[in-house]
C-alpha cells in the first residue's frame, strides 16, 4: 500500500526528495501536496513536476495553512525542508497531527528546539527520520566497517579537516544561512554531517566540546582590512558583481531564477547577497576539540574559503592508523544537477598497520550524489529498505546527538569554556 507524503519548504533542497519520489518510487509513494511561505516558489515546484518529471501538478498550501493541509490530505509522512530555524515547528506540529516526519539535516538549530522535538516524540509516539546522506556514501560506510571489525584496534583519536571551497563554502554567506538565528552557523548546519559521521564511525557520543574560531574571511570588515574599497549589496543589478568571482548570476540560471529571483516580490528574500556585505554573524574559520564517552578524542577544523572541496581524516588506533583523503566536486545549492552534490573527484583510503605494510582499501563507488550514497538513502526512505548491518538510518536521537556537538560548540565560542553535552538536553532514553 502506498504511503502519502506532503513536503514543507520547496527551496533548493526539496527537489532531491520529491524528484526522486515521483521518478523512482511511484509504486510505494504518493506525493500529494507542497507547502511553502511563497506561492511563486510553490508554483515553480509544480512546474518542475510537470516539465522535468512528466507528472501532474499537486495541490499547494501556504505555510499558514499547514494544519489545513494535514487535515485535508491525511499524509502518512511530512517531509521538512524549510529554513533550519523552522524545522522544529513543522516537525512537532506534524507529529501532533498524527504524522511521521522525514527532516533534512540539521534537525534544528539550538538546545531548546531540540528538547521540544524530543518531548514531542515522547508525547505523540510518532517517528522522526533525519536524512544523513553522508552515512550512505560507500567510502564512509567502509570506514565504519574497518573500525567495527577492529582493523586498527581501538580508536583513541581522530583528526578531521573539512574544506569548503570558494564556490560551495561561499554560498552559505550569500543565503539565509549567514544569520546564525536561521542556521545555527556552520557548526550546526554543515558540521552536523561531520559530527554525525564520527558518532557513526566510532559508535559513541560526545561528552565534552571546546570550540574556537570566528569570521575571518567573509564579511565587509574583513574585506576592508584586505584593502577592498568598493562594495555591493547583492549581485542582481550590480555592475561591481560582474567582476566578482564570489557573485552568482541568477538571471542566467533558469533554476535559480525561477525558484528565487522571480519569487522575491512575495517575501523579499535575496538569494544572491554579497559575501562581503554586512549582516553576516556566522563563522567561516572553526576549530573544535571533542572528548567522547568512550574516551576517544577528536580534533576538527572547518574552513569555508579554500581552493578545493572535500576532507582529510586520520584515525589513530591501538593497532595502527587509517588515513582518508576525499576530493569532492564543487557546486552551489540549486545551481546544477542534484547528482553533482558531493560527487567524488578522487579518494584514497589507506590502512597503516602498526607492524606491517600499509595498503589501499578499494571502495566501489556507485552512480548518484555522494559517491552513490544518495540513491541508497532515498531507497531507505521511500522504497523497500534492505537489511542494513551498519544501521545507517538515523533517528531523532541521532539527529539530536549530531547537532548537540555543534550547539555545544556555539556555546563554547560564546563563553570561552568547554561544554558538557549532557547539560544541554535530556534525550529521555
Amino acid at each position: 500500500m502506498k504511503k502519502k507524503y506532503v513536503l514543507i519548504g520547496t527551496g533548493g533542497r526539496a527537489e532531491f526528495f520529491y524528484g526522486s519520489m515521483v521518478r523512482d518510487f511511484q509504486d510505494t509513494c504518493e506525493l500529494v501536496a507542497f507547502c511553502d511561505v511563497n506561492q511563486t516558489r510553490l508554483d515553480y515546484a509544480n512546474k518542475l513536476l510537470e516539465e522535468s518529471y512528466g507528472v501532474p501538478a499537486i495541490r499547494t498550501y501556504l505555510a499558514s495553512q499547514f494544519d489545513e493541509m494535514i487535515k485535508a490530505e491525511q499524509p502518512d509522512f511530512v517531509i521538512v525542508t524549510s529554513v533550519d530555524r523552522t524545522h522544529h515547528r513543522y516537525i512537532i506540529r506534524a507529529m501532533e497531527l498524527g504524522c511521521d516526519v522525514i527532516t533534512e539535516k540539521p534537525m534544528t538549530v539550538d538546545a531548546e528546539k531540540t528538547q521540544a522535538i524530543i518531548d514531542a516524540v515522547e508525547r505523540t509516539g510518532q517517528q522522526v527520520r533525519v536524512t544523513f546522506n553522508y552515512r550512505y556514501a560507500p567510502h564512509n560506510t567502509k570506514i565504519r566497517e574497518l573500525i567495527r571489525d577492529g582493523v586498527i584496534g581501538q580508536v583513541n583519536s581522530v583528526h578531521f579537516e573539512w574544506a569548503l571551497d570558494t564556490q560551495h563554502g561561499a554560498d552559505y554567506f550569500r543565503r539565509w544561512h549567514r544569520d546564525k538565528r536561521n542556521s545555527g552557523g556552520l557548526l550546526v548546519h554543515k558540521s552536523t554531517h561531520h559530527f554525525d559521521l564520527v558518532n557513526f564511525w566510532l559508535g559513541t557520543e560526545p561528552d565534552t566540546v571546546y570550540a574556537t574560531g570566528g569570521l575571518r574571511f567573509y564579511g565587509k570588515e574583513n574585506a576592508e582590512e584586505r584593502g577592498v574599497t568598493s562594495f555591493y549589496e547583492r549581485a542582481y543589478g550590480s555592475e561591481l558583481a560582474k567582476d566578482d568571482p564570489f557573485a552568482i548570476d541568477m538571471e542566467s540560471n533558469p533554476h535559480l531564477k525561477g525558484m528565487y529571483l522571480d519569487a522575491e516580490h512575495e517575501d523579499g528574500y535575496h538569494r544572491d547577497q554579497s559575501v562581503f556585505g554586512d549582516g553576516i554573524n556566522i563563522e567561516d574559520t572553526l576549530g573544535v576539540n571533542v572528548t567522547y564517552k568512550n574516551k576517544a578524542i577528536l580534533t576538527y577544523s572547518l574552513n569555508a574559503y579554500l581552493p578545493w572541496e572535500g576532507f582529510q581524516i586520520a584515525f589513530n588506533g591501538t593497532k595502527g592508523r587509517i588515513e582518508v583523503s576525499v576530493r569532492e566536486q564543487s557546486y552551489i545549492n540549486s545551481g546544477g544537477k542534484k547528482s553533482d552534490e558531493g560527487k567524488l573527484e578522487q579518494k584514497s583510503l589507506r590502512v597503516i598497520p602498526m607492524f606491517g605494510e600499509s595498503y589501499e582499501v578499494e571502495v566501489e563507488e556507485k552512480e548518484g550524489g555522494h559517491g552513490g550514497g544518495d540513491p541508497e538513502l532515498l531507497n531507505d526512505l521511500f522504497g523497500e529498505p534492505k537489511e542494513d548491518t551498519f544501521h545507517r538510518a538515523a533517528s531523532h536521537i541521532d539527529g539530536a546527538v549530531s547537532i548537540l556537538t555543534g550547539i555545544a560548540g556555539n556555546q563554547s565560542l560564546a563563553t570561552g569554556q568547554a561544554v558538557k553535552v549532557d547539560s544541554l538536553v535530556d534525550l529521555k532514553r
